[in-house]
């Protein structure tokens, strides 16, 4: 398979780099390009040994193409790629917000997927959801399914509109996870320890609690009742939580995302 990849930021190279390390592809056959001169020299720089080229009728010989800039630069990049792209290949959009009927329309190319993957794919312990047009062959989506799964796990959606649900749920997801790392460290404190030995204790413990979570077999209100003592501590603060909201009001900050991620498909 030959891959290349328009958009070689944090997540682009996140996904070049695992699909190396997994020898999903061979150096040789990885292509980064790059937008002009200037940038395709940076490239060069900064990833020795691997091919790199602008945008122009090389990309024609891949299998894949990955799209991987901002979204609000798509519609800068696809006026250049739209002519150089085949029949035959499957295009790749990591871009968040923009629908498949977007990228078919201004990319003349029918067989395209769109993924959302969020920011733990650089430790190669992602999540990403992902749809594709009805023109990928069934072998085709397989392959991709594969290159995904190189920064962690995938799931496939039928229901493309969905992705705007997986955008606020595991793709926004990860700041949501910080914001009460921070506030239990902050909390920590507040209490009397240093900024280090809060980090340590909220970090540890974050860590713990998610391997009990992953390997137990217990619902997440099982393991709140295992910690939660009649009386105890845990009781003292869960009951705080639920008088503030706390449940609702995440629930409702994370259909905001999902509200937002649809809004933006349509600017």
């Amino acid at each position: 398979m030959r891959i290349a990849i328009l958009g070689c930021g944090n997540m682009g190279m996140a996904f070049a780099k695992a699909f190396l390390h997994y020898n999903l592809v061979a150096r040789p056959d990885l292509l980064l390009l790059g937008r002009h001169p200037d940038h395709c020299q940076r490239l060069a720089a900064t990833h020795p040994g691997l091919p790199v080229a602008e945008v122009g009728p090389a990309v024609g010989d891949y299998d894949v193409v990955f799209v991987a800039v901002k979204p609000q630069d798509f519609g800068k990049v696809a006026p250049g790629l739209q002519p150089v792209l085949r029949p035959g290949q499957v295009v790749v959009s990591i871009m968040a917000g923009i629908p498949i009927a977007r990228l078919q329309r201004e990319l003349g190319h029918r067989q395209v997927l769109r993924a959302m993957p969020n920011t733990p794919a650089l430790l190669g312990m992602g999540i990403t959801g992902f749809s594709a047009s009805p023109e990928v062959e069934r072998s085709r989506l397989h392959q991709v399914e594969n290159l995904l799964n190189a920064t962690g796990r995938s799931i496939f959606l039928e229901d493309e509109s969905l992705l705007d649900a997986v955008t606020a749920v595991s793709g926004s997801g990860p700041a949501y996870f910080y914001y009460i790392v921070q506030a239990m460290m902050r909390a920590g404190q507040e209490l009397g320890f240093s900024e280090s030995v809060a980090g340590l204790l909220v970090k540890q413990t974050m860590l713990g609690a998610y391997h009990l979570l992953n390997t137990s077999d217990k619902t997440p209100d099982e393991l709140i009742a295992a910690v939660a003592s009649r009386g105890g501590t845990t009781e003292a603060a869960l009951r705080e939580f639920r008088a503030g909201g706390l449940a609702e009001t995440l629930t409702a900050g994370i259909k905001a995302a999902q509200h937002r991620a649809t809004e933006l498909a349509k600017e």
